[in-house]
Protein backbone atom coordinates (compact mmCIF):
# COMPACT_ATOMS: atom_id res chain seq x y z
CA UNK A 1 0.00 0.00 0.00
CA UNK A 2 1.40 2.88 -1.19
CA UNK A 3 1.29 5.66 1.86
CA UNK A 4 3.35 8.45 0.18
CA UNK A 5 0.86 8.88 -2.78
CA UNK A 6 -1.65 11.93 -0.94
CA UNK A 7 -5.78 10.84 -0.50
CA UNK A 8 -7.00 12.56 -2.89
CA UNK A 9 -4.83 11.68 -5.72
CA UNK A 10 -5.36 8.09 -4.94
CA UNK A 11 -8.86 8.67 -5.03
CA UNK A 12 -8.66 10.50 -8.18
CA UNK A 13 -6.67 7.40 -9.66
CA UNK A 14 -9.17 4.55 -8.88
CA UNK A 15 -9.63 2.29 -12.70
CA UNK A 16 -11.23 -0.86 -11.22
CA UNK A 17 -13.99 0.35 -9.68
CA UNK A 18 -13.93 3.33 -11.13
CA UNK A 19 -17.86 3.08 -10.95
CA UNK A 20 -17.63 3.59 -7.33
CA UNK A 21 -16.08 7.47 -8.47
CA UNK A 22 -19.29 8.46 -9.76
CA UNK A 23 -21.52 7.00 -6.05
CA UNK A 24 -22.35 10.80 -3.61
CA UNK A 25 -20.34 9.61 -1.08
CA UNK A 26 -17.23 9.02 -2.39
CA UNK A 27 -17.78 12.48 -3.93
CA UNK A 28 -18.11 13.64 -0.81
CA UNK A 29 -14.96 11.71 0.90
CA UNK A 30 -12.87 12.59 -1.97
CA UNK A 31 -13.95 16.70 -2.18
CA UNK A 32 -12.91 16.11 1.99
CA UNK A 33 -9.71 15.26 1.01
CA UNK A 34 -8.59 17.07 -1.69
CA UNK A 35 -9.61 20.41 0.59
CA UNK A 36 -7.41 19.79 3.32
CA UNK A 37 -4.34 19.07 1.06
CA UNK A 38 -5.24 22.73 -0.65
CA UNK A 39 -3.26 25.31 1.13
CA UNK A 40 -6.18 27.62 0.82
CA UNK A 41 -8.96 25.47 2.33
CA UNK A 42 -11.86 26.87 2.63
CA UNK A 43 -12.96 26.56 6.63
CA UNK A 44 -16.88 26.66 5.86
CA UNK A 45 -16.45 24.52 2.54
CA UNK A 46 -14.39 22.04 4.47
CA UNK A 47 -16.88 21.40 7.10
CA UNK A 48 -19.83 21.65 4.93
CA UNK A 49 -17.77 18.47 3.05
CA UNK A 50 -17.78 16.65 6.41
CA UNK A 51 -21.09 16.75 7.39
CA UNK A 52 -21.96 15.68 4.37
CA UNK A 53 -20.29 12.99 4.34
CA UNK A 54 -21.25 12.00 7.48
CA UNK A 55 -24.65 12.64 6.73
CA UNK A 56 -24.31 10.69 3.54
CA UNK A 57 -23.09 7.89 5.97
CA UNK A 58 -25.90 7.84 8.62
CA UNK A 59 -28.54 8.26 5.73
CA UNK A 60 -27.32 4.80 4.15
CA UNK A 61 -27.10 3.19 7.46
CA UNK A 62 -23.59 3.10 7.97
CA UNK A 63 -21.73 3.73 10.23
CA UNK A 64 -18.36 3.48 9.29
CA UNK A 65 -16.62 4.68 5.97
CA UNK A 66 -14.72 0.68 5.97
CA UNK A 67 -18.51 -0.89 5.68
CA UNK A 68 -19.33 0.74 3.67
CA UNK A 69 -17.01 -0.01 1.26
CA UNK A 70 -17.12 -3.64 2.03
CA UNK A 71 -20.89 -3.59 1.21
CA UNK A 72 -19.97 -1.48 -2.01
CA UNK A 73 -17.55 -3.86 -3.35
CA UNK A 74 -19.35 -6.92 -2.80
CA UNK A 75 -22.61 -6.09 -4.33
CA UNK A 76 -21.75 -3.56 -7.15
CA UNK A 77 -21.40 -4.33 -10.56
CA UNK A 78 -17.49 -3.86 -11.09
CA UNK A 79 -15.34 -5.98 -13.84
CA UNK A 80 -13.24 -7.31 -11.19
CA UNK A 81 -15.94 -9.01 -9.72
CA UNK A 82 -17.17 -10.70 -13.03
CA UNK A 83 -14.09 -11.64 -13.52
CA UNK A 84 -13.36 -13.57 -10.50
CA UNK A 85 -16.78 -15.30 -10.32
CA UNK A 86 -16.55 -16.09 -14.06
CA UNK A 87 -12.88 -18.09 -13.29
CA UNK A 88 -11.88 -15.36 -15.76
CA UNK A 89 -8.10 -14.25 -15.96
CA UNK A 90 -6.73 -10.59 -16.37
CA UNK A 91 -3.68 -9.64 -14.57
CA UNK A 92 -3.85 -5.88 -15.53
CA UNK A 93 -7.39 -5.49 -13.99
CA UNK A 94 -6.39 -7.59 -10.98
CA UNK A 95 -3.20 -5.38 -10.43
CA UNK A 96 -6.00 -2.56 -10.79
CA UNK A 97 -7.97 -4.17 -8.67
CA UNK A 98 -6.02 -4.36 -5.81
CA UNK A 99 -4.31 -0.84 -6.15
CA UNK A 100 -8.02 0.60 -5.50
CA UNK A 101 -8.98 -1.74 -2.60
CA UNK A 102 -5.52 -0.64 -0.45
CA UNK A 103 -7.02 2.89 -1.34
CA UNK A 104 -10.38 2.53 0.25
CA UNK A 105 -8.45 0.66 2.78
CA UNK A 106 -6.68 3.72 3.65
CA UNK A 107 -9.63 5.65 3.63
CA UNK A 108 -11.50 3.53 6.05
CA UNK A 109 -8.86 3.31 8.32
CA UNK A 110 -8.34 7.15 8.42
CA UNK A 111 -9.32 8.56 11.47
CA UNK A 112 -11.88 11.13 11.61
CA UNK A 113 -9.71 12.97 15.02
CA UNK A 114 -6.83 13.16 12.56
CA UNK A 115 -9.30 14.85 9.48
CA UNK A 116 -10.42 17.86 12.66
CA UNK A 117 -7.03 18.08 13.57
CA UNK A 118 -5.55 18.75 10.08
CA UNK A 119 -9.13 21.68 9.43
CA UNK A 120 -7.83 23.18 12.73
CA UNK A 121 -4.47 23.51 11.93
CA UNK A 122 -5.29 26.23 9.16
CA UNK A 123 -8.39 27.10 10.96
CA UNK A 124 -8.71 30.47 13.75
CA UNK A 125 -11.36 30.74 16.18
CA UNK A 126 -14.69 30.42 16.19
CA UNK A 127 -13.82 27.82 12.96
CA UNK A 128 -11.81 25.55 15.04
CA UNK A 129 -14.19 25.22 17.80
CA UNK A 130 -17.19 24.08 15.06
CA UNK A 131 -14.33 21.55 13.73
CA UNK A 132 -13.34 19.97 17.47
CA UNK A 133 -17.41 19.45 17.91
CA UNK A 134 -17.78 17.58 14.72
CA UNK A 135 -19.85 14.37 15.04
CA UNK A 136 -17.36 10.89 13.67
CA UNK A 137 -17.73 7.79 12.32
CA UNK A 138 -16.04 4.44 13.14
CA UNK A 139 -12.76 3.87 11.76
CA UNK A 140 -12.94 0.05 10.38
CA UNK A 141 -11.64 -1.79 8.18
CA UNK A 142 -13.09 -4.96 7.64
CA UNK A 143 -11.98 -6.34 3.86
CA UNK A 144 -8.94 -6.65 2.10
CA UNK A 145 -7.68 -7.44 -1.45
CA UNK A 146 -7.88 -11.36 -0.65
CA UNK A 147 -11.13 -11.15 1.24
CA UNK A 148 -13.16 -9.65 -1.30
CA UNK A 149 -11.34 -11.83 -4.07
CA UNK A 150 -12.76 -14.94 -2.09
CA UNK A 151 -16.11 -13.27 -1.56
CA UNK A 152 -16.24 -12.93 -5.53
CA UNK A 153 -15.35 -16.46 -6.27
CA UNK A 154 -17.45 -18.10 -3.65
CA UNK A 155 -20.48 -15.87 -3.90
CA UNK A 156 -20.62 -14.38 -7.19
CA UNK A 157 -20.50 -10.11 -6.84
CA UNK A 158 -23.41 -7.44 -7.76
CA UNK A 159 -26.88 -8.24 -7.08
CA UNK A 160 -26.94 -11.52 -7.08
CA UNK A 161 -24.57 -12.02 -4.37
CA UNK A 162 -26.91 -10.07 -2.03
CA UNK A 163 -30.33 -10.98 -3.41
CA UNK A 164 -31.98 -14.05 -3.92
CA UNK A 165 -35.62 -13.52 -6.00
CA UNK A 166 -36.13 -11.02 -8.46
CA UNK A 167 -39.00 -9.81 -10.79
CA UNK A 168 -38.44 -9.31 -14.45
CA UNK A 169 -40.08 -6.59 -16.09
CA UNK A 170 -39.90 -3.86 -19.11
CA UNK A 171 -35.88 -5.88 -19.41
CA UNK A 172 -34.50 -5.22 -15.99
CA UNK A 173 -33.97 -7.45 -12.73
CA UNK A 174 -35.61 -5.77 -9.68
CA UNK A 175 -34.43 -7.50 -6.52
CA UNK A 176 -37.02 -8.49 -3.68
CA UNK A 177 -35.37 -7.69 -0.68
CA UNK A 178 -37.73 -10.17 1.33
CA UNK A 179 -39.30 -12.54 -0.79
CA UNK A 180 -42.45 -14.73 0.34
CA UNK A 181 -40.06 -18.43 0.67
CA UNK A 182 -42.47 -20.62 2.82
CA UNK A 183 -40.44 -22.74 5.05
CA UNK A 184 -40.77 -26.70 3.58
CA UNK A 185 -42.15 -27.28 7.01
CA UNK A 186 -44.68 -25.31 6.67
CA UNK A 187 -46.10 -27.14 3.81
CA UNK A 188 -48.95 -29.24 3.81
CA UNK A 189 -49.57 -32.50 1.83
CA UNK A 190 -47.70 -33.42 -1.25
CA UNK A 191 -44.84 -34.81 -0.25
CA UNK A 192 -43.91 -36.58 -3.59
CA UNK A 193 -44.84 -33.77 -5.87
CA UNK A 194 -42.40 -31.71 -3.74
CA UNK A 195 -39.41 -34.21 -3.65
CA UNK A 196 -39.77 -34.48 -7.89
CA UNK A 197 -39.39 -30.68 -7.61
CA UNK A 198 -36.26 -30.91 -5.30
CA UNK A 199 -34.75 -33.31 -6.38
CA UNK A 200 -34.52 -31.56 -9.84
CA UNK A 201 -33.69 -28.52 -8.33
CA UNK A 202 -30.58 -30.33 -6.65
CA UNK A 203 -29.38 -31.15 -10.09
CA UNK A 204 -29.27 -27.83 -11.13
CA UNK A 205 -27.36 -26.45 -8.48
CA UNK A 206 -25.07 -29.33 -9.18
CA UNK A 207 -24.40 -27.83 -12.39
CA UNK A 208 -26.55 -30.11 -14.77
CA UNK A 209 -28.39 -30.18 -17.28
CA UNK A 210 -32.10 -30.50 -16.23
CA UNK A 211 -36.03 -30.80 -16.90
CA UNK A 212 -37.87 -27.58 -17.08
CA UNK A 213 -41.10 -28.49 -14.95
CA UNK A 214 -44.94 -28.04 -14.84
CA UNK A 215 -46.83 -27.93 -11.62
CA UNK A 216 -50.62 -28.00 -12.56
CA UNK A 217 -53.81 -28.91 -10.85
CA UNK A 218 -56.30 -27.26 -8.66
CA UNK A 219 -55.97 -23.93 -7.19
CA UNK A 220 -54.79 -23.92 -3.01
CA UNK A 221 -52.81 -26.79 -3.78
CA UNK A 222 -49.59 -25.38 -2.64
CA UNK A 223 -48.10 -25.15 -6.33
CA UNK A 224 -46.65 -22.04 -5.94
CA UNK A 225 -45.48 -22.74 -2.28
CA UNK A 226 -43.40 -25.57 -3.48
CA UNK A 227 -41.51 -23.29 -5.91
CA UNK A 228 -41.11 -20.30 -3.59
CA UNK A 229 -39.77 -22.54 -0.97
CA UNK A 230 -36.87 -23.79 -2.68
CA UNK A 231 -35.40 -20.94 -1.42
CA UNK A 232 -35.53 -21.89 2.01
CA UNK A 233 -34.10 -25.76 1.85
CA UNK A 234 -30.39 -25.63 3.31
CA UNK A 235 -27.90 -26.51 0.90
CA UNK A 236 -29.75 -24.06 -1.73
CA UNK A 237 -27.98 -20.88 -1.16
CA UNK A 238 -27.20 -20.78 -4.94
CA UNK A 239 -30.19 -20.69 -6.11
CA UNK A 240 -32.11 -17.91 -7.25
CA UNK A 241 -35.62 -17.18 -8.20
CA UNK A 242 -36.82 -14.93 -11.41
CA UNK A 243 -40.67 -14.51 -11.35
CA UNK A 244 -41.72 -13.72 -15.15
CA UNK A 245 -45.02 -12.38 -16.17
CA UNK A 246 -46.33 -13.93 -19.01
CA UNK A 247 -46.21 -10.88 -20.78
CA UNK A 248 -42.99 -11.03 -20.89
CA UNK A 249 -42.30 -14.12 -22.10
CA UNK A 250 -40.43 -12.60 -25.77
CA UNK A 251 -37.62 -11.30 -23.58
CA UNK A 252 -37.01 -14.26 -21.50
CA UNK A 253 -34.11 -15.43 -24.68
CA UNK A 254 -32.36 -11.57 -23.31
CA UNK A 255 -32.75 -12.74 -19.45
CA UNK A 256 -31.17 -15.99 -19.90
CA UNK A 257 -28.08 -14.65 -21.80
CA UNK A 258 -27.31 -11.98 -19.36
CA UNK A 259 -27.86 -15.33 -16.66
CA UNK A 260 -25.56 -17.98 -18.77
CA UNK A 261 -22.09 -16.94 -17.36
CA UNK A 262 -22.92 -16.06 -13.66
CA UNK A 263 -22.16 -18.26 -10.57
CA UNK A 264 -25.57 -18.98 -9.24
CA UNK A 265 -28.21 -21.03 -10.70
CA UNK A 266 -31.27 -19.75 -11.52
CA UNK A 267 -35.37 -20.84 -11.89
CA UNK A 268 -37.36 -18.81 -13.89
CA UNK A 269 -40.50 -18.62 -12.46
CA UNK A 270 -43.89 -18.71 -14.76
CA UNK A 271 -46.78 -18.52 -12.04
CA UNK A 272 -50.18 -18.75 -13.19
CA UNK A 273 -49.78 -19.84 -16.69
CA UNK A 274 -52.58 -19.59 -19.16
CA UNK A 275 -53.61 -18.94 -22.46
CA UNK A 276 -56.85 -17.67 -24.25
CA UNK A 277 -57.24 -20.04 -28.15
CA UNK A 278 -56.49 -16.93 -29.93
CA UNK A 279 -52.96 -16.28 -27.98
CA UNK A 280 -49.62 -16.41 -30.12
CA UNK A 281 -47.71 -15.95 -27.04
CA UNK A 282 -47.76 -20.37 -26.61
CA UNK A 283 -45.25 -20.10 -29.78
CA UNK A 284 -42.92 -18.04 -28.22
CA UNK A 285 -42.69 -20.36 -24.97
CA UNK A 286 -42.38 -23.53 -26.72
CA UNK A 287 -39.58 -22.25 -28.67
CA UNK A 288 -38.01 -21.05 -25.12
CA UNK A 289 -38.45 -24.53 -23.99
CA UNK A 290 -37.32 -26.58 -26.66
CA UNK A 291 -37.00 -26.41 -30.61
CA UNK A 292 -35.47 -22.71 -30.51
CA UNK A 293 -31.54 -22.44 -32.29
CA UNK A 294 -30.61 -21.18 -28.79
CA UNK A 295 -29.57 -23.48 -26.73
CA UNK A 296 -31.37 -22.91 -22.60
CA UNK A 297 -27.84 -21.98 -20.23
CA UNK A 298 -26.79 -25.05 -18.31
CA UNK A 299 -27.45 -22.86 -15.22
CA UNK A 300 -31.19 -21.94 -15.64
CA UNK A 301 -34.25 -24.00 -15.37
CA UNK A 302 -38.13 -22.63 -16.28
CA UNK A 303 -40.75 -23.76 -13.25
CA UNK A 304 -44.14 -23.08 -14.13
CA UNK A 305 -47.64 -23.29 -12.21
CA UNK A 306 -50.87 -23.43 -14.04
CA UNK A 307 -54.46 -24.73 -12.94
CA UNK A 308 -54.70 -26.10 -16.47
CA UNK A 309 -52.95 -28.96 -17.69
CA UNK A 310 -52.67 -28.12 -21.25
CA UNK A 311 -51.93 -24.47 -20.46
CA UNK A 312 -54.02 -23.07 -23.37
CA UNK A 313 -58.19 -22.93 -23.32
CA UNK A 314 -59.85 -25.19 -25.69
CA UNK A 315 -63.87 -25.20 -26.42
CA UNK A 316 -66.08 -27.75 -27.80
CA UNK A 317 -66.45 -25.34 -30.62
CA UNK A 318 -63.16 -26.08 -32.08
CA UNK A 319 -63.39 -29.64 -31.97
CA UNK A 320 -66.31 -29.43 -34.50
CA UNK A 321 -65.29 -26.62 -36.86
CA UNK A 322 -65.79 -27.68 -40.46
CA UNK A 323 -63.76 -24.94 -42.22
CA UNK A 324 -60.44 -26.17 -41.44
CA UNK A 325 -59.25 -29.68 -43.10
CA UNK A 326 -56.17 -30.30 -40.27
CA UNK A 327 -58.63 -29.45 -37.33
CA UNK A 328 -56.98 -32.24 -35.45
CA UNK A 329 -53.64 -31.14 -35.84
CA UNK A 330 -54.65 -27.50 -34.57
CA UNK A 331 -56.05 -29.23 -31.53
CA UNK A 332 -52.95 -31.14 -30.83
CA UNK A 333 -50.77 -28.57 -31.81
CA UNK A 334 -52.40 -26.09 -28.29
CA UNK A 335 -52.21 -29.29 -26.15
CA UNK A 336 -48.76 -30.02 -26.80
CA UNK A 337 -47.55 -27.23 -24.70
CA UNK A 338 -47.31 -28.94 -21.64
CA UNK A 339 -45.45 -31.62 -23.39
CA UNK A 340 -42.24 -28.84 -23.86
CA UNK A 341 -42.01 -29.56 -20.17
CA UNK A 342 -39.82 -32.61 -19.76
CA UNK A 343 -40.89 -32.91 -15.67
CA UNK A 344 -45.23 -32.27 -15.34
CA UNK A 345 -46.20 -32.93 -11.67
CA UNK A 346 -50.18 -33.08 -11.01
CA UNK A 347 -51.97 -31.59 -7.96
CA UNK A 348 -55.44 -32.63 -7.04
CA UNK A 349 -57.43 -31.64 -4.68
CA UNK A 350 -57.62 -33.93 -1.48
CA UNK A 351 -59.56 -36.83 -0.93
CA UNK A 352 -62.19 -36.37 2.09
CA UNK A 353 -60.04 -38.12 4.85
CA UNK A 354 -57.15 -36.35 3.95
CA UNK A 355 -59.01 -32.73 3.90
CA UNK A 356 -60.11 -33.93 7.71
CA UNK A 357 -56.64 -35.16 8.48
CA UNK A 358 -55.12 -31.20 7.62
CA UNK A 359 -57.68 -30.10 9.12
CA UNK A 360 -56.82 -31.78 12.77
CA UNK A 361 -53.34 -31.36 12.31
CA UNK A 362 -53.55 -27.30 11.93
CA UNK A 363 -56.00 -27.22 14.42
CA UNK A 364 -53.78 -28.80 16.65
CA UNK A 365 -51.12 -26.27 15.56
CA UNK A 366 -53.30 -23.37 16.34
CA UNK A 367 -54.10 -24.60 19.70
CA UNK A 368 -57.46 -25.09 19.08
CA UNK A 369 -59.04 -27.79 21.29
CA UNK A 370 -61.99 -29.47 19.49
CA UNK A 371 -63.55 -33.16 19.01
CA UNK A 372 -63.24 -34.32 15.90
CA UNK A 373 -66.92 -35.00 16.04
CA UNK A 374 -67.40 -31.01 16.14
CA UNK A 375 -64.19 -30.16 13.69
CA UNK A 376 -65.35 -32.19 10.65
CA UNK A 377 -68.79 -31.15 10.22
CA UNK A 378 -67.57 -27.71 11.11
CA UNK A 379 -64.33 -27.92 7.87
CA UNK A 380 -67.11 -30.19 5.77
CA UNK A 381 -69.56 -27.04 5.63
CA UNK A 382 -66.63 -24.63 5.24
CA UNK A 383 -65.70 -26.46 2.01
CA UNK A 384 -68.78 -26.67 0.73
CA UNK A 385 -68.72 -22.71 0.04
CA UNK A 386 -65.42 -22.26 -0.50
CA UNK A 387 -62.74 -23.33 -3.30
CA UNK A 388 -62.84 -27.23 -2.74
CA UNK A 389 -60.60 -29.74 -0.43
CA UNK A 390 -57.57 -28.17 -0.51
CA UNK A 391 -54.70 -26.88 1.77
CA UNK A 392 -55.74 -23.60 1.13
CA UNK A 393 -59.09 -24.39 2.19
CA UNK A 394 -57.99 -25.82 5.35
CA UNK A 395 -56.06 -22.85 6.18
CA UNK A 396 -58.63 -20.51 6.07
CA UNK A 397 -60.89 -22.81 7.43
CA UNK A 398 -58.94 -22.87 10.41
CA UNK A 399 -57.57 -18.91 10.55
CA UNK A 400 -61.72 -18.18 10.20
CA UNK A 401 -62.58 -20.66 13.39
CA UNK A 402 -59.21 -19.45 15.47
CA UNK A 403 -60.71 -15.67 14.84
CA UNK A 404 -64.06 -16.32 15.88
CA UNK A 405 -62.82 -18.26 18.87
CA UNK A 406 -60.49 -15.41 20.07
CA UNK A 407 -63.92 -13.21 19.54
CA UNK A 408 -65.57 -14.99 21.90
CA UNK A 409 -63.36 -15.23 24.67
Amino acid sequence: MDETLPLSAAMATVAAYKKMTELPLYQHAQALFFGLEQKDGDPPRLLSHYTDLFCSLASEGYSSLGQWFWDQLRYGEFPYGELVSSGGQNQPLQEAARQDIETFMRLSAYPCQRLKERMNQRFSSPWSEAAAALPEWETAVPFSFQSITDFYRESGSGMFARYRAFVWNNRALTPVPQPDRPEPEDLIGYRLQREQVEENTRTLLNGRRVNNILLYGDSGTGKSATVKSLLSIPGFEQLRLIEVQKNQLDTMPHLMRTLQNKKQKFILFLDDLTFEANDNTPSILKSILEGGLELRPINTAIYATSNRRHLVREFFSERGREDEITADESIEEKTALSERFGIRIPYPSLTQAEYLELAEKLAEKSGLKLPKEKLHPLALRWELYHQGRTPRTARQFITGLAASEHAML
